[in-house]
């Protein structure tokens, strides 16, 4: 044994890719199923809602209760086998009973699900299909049958699995509520093979059921939509011209912008799931490895001309959501880059408005210096006059002669004082 401690989740890890092993169903049988979602926040359900539920019906035929937190349950309910399994939208019932009721597609099997108990649950149904398995030697018959049961203009029916089986229907709504399934078995084939093509066809009936969902919130979008491209547009148009107001234009943008995030925001589970369960349907239908039967269509190509066109819409409506984002991020940049080069226009307005100012200070300034060299010259002559007084009387000169001289030499002084000065600072 060895020492290493393991993971906390190891043993939980490894027993999930068994946890739901498939059910053994021998022919000839039939089965019921059920699969039931919320209307609303499906993935952020009550799960112990749908554990309390399941118990309830278990408790109608005394039989025993699953493991705390369980996902999957597989026990037997009277006379029938039961197989429960919680997804993350919904969960599903199975109703497995031996042999085949004369009238084919009788709803008896589904009254194993009470009325009341069915009126309780925690959801309301997505989908709920009847499958008849019987044993075919041979194709004598199958379509005689096929075309009796299902309607002729939708009936899928092929080969699968090398030619061991023979599946049909036509994903229509019957007059009991129920979808319709038919399996041919042949008879070497053993139960879990039968079993495991039962669970593809009610998966891929289910998880059909369930990207549907996804192209009804496509459509409800379509004028949701419509008023947002038309918005952006009238909002580009407004761009052009010279007299928008950017402020405006800017207000009504980011609330186109928000209004478009916020719808993103509200569908991408929608869109992630139908991406999802998209791949799951394909999937399940290229492991049935589908042979023509008698020149009909198979599931795959009734998939093809009626699934996959709304799949496209789907996807379709989801990138036209992020390309609407892109063009209003881009909008935002046009005007950004508007507003930018109206902002340089104005900033260089106002460089050359302060150029102008600046040279007209300049001016003053050197205005002001010139009437301080003669304000200063004047206080400085005098002063030098009132020192020269004395001189005046013994040299003989008259005071105006004297001021004459001495002004000139004041001034220059004065000025050549004042341009030092300046040139220093």
């Amino acid at each position: 044994m060895s020492s290493i401690a393991d993971h906390p989740l190891r043993y939980a890890m490894a027993n999930e890719l068994h946890a739901r092993p498939f059910p053994a169903v021998a022919a000839p049988s039939r089965a019921a199923y059920l699969a039931i979602k919320p209307a609303s926040n499906a993935a952020g359900r009550d799960r112990d809602a749908d554990r309390a539920h399941l118990i309830d019906l278990l408790d109608r035929f005394g039989a025993k209760h699953p493991q705390p937190n369980a996902t999957h349950y597989f026990g037997t309910i009277g006379k029938h086998e039961l197989k429960w399994e919680s997804h993350t939208e919904f969960v599903t019932y199975t109703i497995f009973g031996e042999g085949i009721a004369e009238r084919p597609f009788d709803a008896a099997t589904f009254a194993v699900f009470p009325d009341d108990w069915l009126a309780k649950a925690p959801g309301t149904r997505v989908t709920s299909a009847l499958i008849r398995v019987e044993v075919a030697e041979g194709d004598e018959g199958l379509a005689e049958k096929a075309h009796e049961w299902f309607v002729p203009e939708s009936l899928a029916i092929s080969r699968v699995i090398e030619n061991d089986l023979v599946i049909a229907g036509d994903f229509r709504i019957d007059p009991a509520g129920h979808m319709r399934f038919a399996v041919f078995a042949r008879p070497h084939v053993g139960e879990r093979r039968i079993g495991r093509v039962v669970q593809r066809m009610c998966e891929i009936e289910t998880y059909k059921a369930m990207s549907m969902l996804g192209l009804n919130r496509a459509r409800d979008l379509g004028p949701k939509m419509g008023e947002f491209d038309k918005r952006l547009t009238a909002l580009l148009e407004d761009m052009r011209s010279d007299a928008c107001d950017p402020a405006v234009v800017l207000q009504s943008l980011l609330e186109v912008s928000a209004e478009i995030e916020n719808t993103i925001a509200q569908s991408s589970f929608r869109f992630g799931a139908t991406g999802a369960y998209e791949t799951i349907v394909n999937q399940r239908i290229a492991v049935l490895r589908e042979e023509r039967f008698s020149g009909r269509q198979t599931f795959g190509e009734f998939m093809m001309r009626r699934f996959d066109p709304a799949m496209r819409t789907v996807k379709s409506t989801e990138g036209r959501l992020h390309a609407m984002s892109e063009r209003a991020l881009r909008a935002g940049d046009l005007l950004r880059t508007r507003v930018d080069v109206d902002r340089s226009a104005q900033n260089q307005e106002l460089l050359q408005s302060m150029d102008r100012r600046a040279d007209l200070q300049l001016r003053l300034q050197r205005t002001v210096e010139g009437l301080s060299v003669v304000a200063i010259s004047y206080y400085a002559v005098n002063l030098v006059l009132n020192v020269l007084g004395p001189a005046e009387q013994s040299l003989g000169i008259s005071k105006t002669v004297l001021t004459a001289l001495v002004t000139p030499v004041v001034v220059f002084l004065v000025w050549a004082m004042v341009n030092r000065i300046r040139k220093h600072i």
